[in-house]
């Protein structure tokens, strides 16, 4: 009997723990959830900065590619001055060097 006690005795203290433990997973599932909801405002928070630098970037790199193309028309111009002045200048010379590249272009073409 004294066994039977003591086996009675475990059953009524496994009660308690059993539902502390329910407690205790109750409790950690609801830490689990509010984590889960932190990650995932932190989540988006992290996806509408990357989003916006991403758009800022995008911004800065049609500015500067605007820029740019401005230069390369300015510097387009500036050569196609110098080249009609050129032209002008020296009408045969020219007439001359433009006849070599076309025969080069025409070798080139041929192969």
């Amino acid at each position: 009997m004294a066994t039977t006690s003591k086996g009675a005795g475990t059953k009524s203290e496994a009660g308690p723990a059993s539902g502390s433990i329910e407690a205790d997973v109750a409790e950690l599932r609801a830490e689990i959830a509010a984590l889960t909801r932190q990650l995932a405002a932190l989540g988006e928070k992290s996806v509408n900065t990357a989003k916006r630098a991403a758009a800022e970037g995008v911004e800065q790199l049609r500015s500067q590619g605007e820029a740019k193309l401005g230069e390369l028309r300015a510097s387009a111009s500036d050569f196609e001055a110098r080249v009609t002045e050129t032209v002008r200048e020296k009408p045969v010379t020219s007439l001359a060097i433009a006849a070599g590249i076309g025969f080069l272009f025409a070798l080139i073409a041929r192969r």
